[in-house]
């Protein structure tokens, strides 16, 4: 067995935070020293990750966040993913000559939510001024920030296409005509000046809460719709799809969405009870997985070896091939989640976890929906496309795909917040002039054929794979953790927290593990492949482990060590004490407590 290292966590009593990027981290940590809480110091960062890791996220993005407020002590989910614009209809897409809807360009766009996610989060449960937390954010785009090498890698790949079809992101990337080198002073002083205008807006009115509702009116309902609207009344750009389209995103459209409050779902697990959210994002499958490995005895296998590799791997193809099938927007489906999340459904599951790779995908037939279980099957044998797509961050990946960032914070209060940005990354979309942005491109993850819960239709959100996670021991508020990384977020997440359960590995070290994942269901991403049987592991592993996962029947892609995953996590004790961990994978991600 090869060793792995036991580093330490990170400590601290008055609050702790965990970045996909260190500049996050320590604005975060530098709110909450200024007296703001869990929230305040989430919003910062988030909305300066937007700057410093701009392949990743994006004002034009959305998130899901899972919180705690000591106040209310209650669970709750922040719903920002913006749904499909009026004009997103079926007939439009296929009427362009479409039977994807491509991964970039403005056909891709929903209604851009992260703001209004930021924002509801900042009035219902913040305690600080739009000034506040948007200053950080524009103290970077103003002055600038060290530009990643990754960053840079994905400017010059995408260089000559800019300049040729995106010439807005020609001109807020490649400032004077250049590719600018990685570590350099990097600025984006249109953002900066539209961040001003906002907090300009938003301080004609007073009192904190007015001062938040004014700001959201100037994003939209105000200026920022009003850029994106003019903008794409004419714009008909380059996507992946190799042609030219125009999008169908309005201000009308912006104007009459805002994001929501609602209730987690939640699964009890060996004295946790874990909360996701909803099926308009892929979080149950986490809990799935966790209904059919309760009658597995992982504590008795090695963390880092095949058995506990093989069976994990398996119990999430069946979670995510029922992802497939039933997981949807509710507002506009019917979703049987008591029966996915069901002692007796997932026994019969269980059964399916064989000593064998399965190459097939199995989604369960569920009483009632069994024309929902043959349509999905029978599309999917027809659309869908073999060829690996892997999440996008790692070193041995494209540079051109966007991704993700995640953040968790706890203050002394016993705040907590888990949210998972992404979105409106440089590559989604070109930038809107005048607002050193670009929009998202999350309706890739609509299908183009009727009567399916993932479905393309006005109003309805996108199967987003955004999954933050927040996990109560003996029912209280305990663990905040994510990760970037597409379909892979919630197997990356499972196997960190099922070491950290079972074999009482501290949130570093359960980190630190060796990862893997598996593409062996359809990609939520354009253009929609799979890879039956498939599983990426990491080199350190070892020689025997990934043997004996051969011999198990797994089609291996062995990727260098400490090159996959992005996880981070923040954990608060009964007696106040905090811990905190974040990944070395990439030497980014940051923890910091005090």
């Amino acid at each position: 067995m090869t060793a792995f290292t036991t580093r330490p966590e990170i400590l601290g009593t008055f609050g702790v935070v965990t970045s996909t990027h260190w500049i996050g981290s320590a604005v975060g940590m530098s709110i909450l020293e200024k007296g703001g809480n869990a929230f305040d110091a989430v919003i910062a960062a988030g909305f300066v990750l937007q700057i410093v890791e701009p392949h990743l996220c994006g004002p034009g993005g959305d998130l899901p966040a899972l919180i705690y407020s000591k106040k209310k002590d209650k669970v709750e989910v922040i719903s920002a993913q913006g749904p499909a614009p009026a004009g997103a209809t079926i007939e439009h897409y296929t009427g362009e000559g479409l039977s994807l809807i491509p991964g970039d360009g403005l056909l891709a766009t929903v209604i851009p939510g992260a703001f209004d996610g930021w924002m509801l989060m900042l009035r219902d449960y913040g305690t600080m001024s739009v000034r506040d937390v948007l200053e950080p954010a524009i103290f970077y785009a103003e002055h600038g920030h060290p530009l990643l090498p990754r960053v840079s890698a994905t400017i010059k790949g995408l260089a000559a296409f800019f300049e040729k079809e995106w010439p807005t992101s020609y001109e807020t990337w490649l400032p004077g005509g250049s590719v600018p080198e990685a570590h350099s002073n990097f600025r984006n002083p249109v953002l900066a000046e539209t961040w001003k205008r906002v907090i300009a807006e938003a301080e004609t009115t007073s009192g904190r809460e007015a001062q938040v509702e004014a700001a959201r009116d100037a994003f939209y309902r105000g200026f920022v719709a009003e850029a994106i609207d003019d903008y794409l009344k004419t714009a008909e750009v380059m996507d992946a799809s190799g042609n030219r389209h125009r999008g169908v995103l309005t201000a009308d459209d912006m104007a009459g969405w805002s994001a929501t409050i609602e209730e987690p779902l939640t699964y009890d697990y060996h004295g946790w009870t874990i909360a996701k959210t909803g099926p308009w994002g892929q979080g149950p499958v986490f809990l799935q997985a966790l209904l059919i490995l309760k009658g597995f005895d992982l504590a008795a296998m090695n963390p880092a070896g095949a058995d506990f590799v093989h069976t994990v791997t398996e119990a999430m193809k069946l979670a995510f091939a029922d992802r497939e099938v039933y997981y949807g927007d509710p507002d506009f489906s019917e979703i049987p989640v008591a029966h996915l999340l069901s002692e007796t459904y997932a026994a019969e599951r269980r059964k399916l976890v064989g000593a064998e790779a399965s190459f097939d995908l199995r989604p369960g037939v569920v009483a009632g929906f069994e024309a929902q279980h043959d349509l999905t099957m029978k599309m999917l044998g027809a659309d869908s496309k073999t060829g690996i797509v892997y999440e996008p961050t790692m070193a041995h990946l494209s540079e051109k795909r966007g991704d993700t960032v995640h953040i968790d914070v706890i203050d002394r209060d016993g705040n907590m917040v888990s949210v998972t940005p992404s979105g409106g990354w440089l590559q989604s979309s070109p930038t809107v002039p005048g607002l050193g942005f670009c929009l998202n491109s999350r309706a890739q993850m609509f299908w183009l054929k009727p009567g399916l819960p993932t479905s393309l239709a006005p109003g309805k959100r996108p199967r987003t794979t955004l999954t933050p996670s927040l996990g109560l021991y003996e029912g209280r508020p305990t663990l905040a953790f994510g990760t970037p990384g597409g379909d892979q977020q919630d197997q990356w997440q499972l196997s960190f927290f099922l070491r950290h359960v079972h074999h009482k590995l501290n949130l570093q070290a359960a980190i630190d593990q060796p990862l893997f994942h598996t593409a062996h269901f359809p990609s939520s991403f354009y253009p929609r492949t799979r890879e039956p049987g498939s599983l990426m592991v990491e080199a350190n592993f070892g020689a025997d482990v990934l043997d004996a996962l051969a011999r198990k029947g797994h089609k291996l892609t062995v990727a260098d060590p400490w090159t996959i995953g992005r996880l981070t996590a923040a954990r608060r004790d009964a007696d106040g004490l905090m811990r905190a961990a974040a990944t070395p994978r990439l030497m980014q991600a940051y923890a910091v407590g005090r």
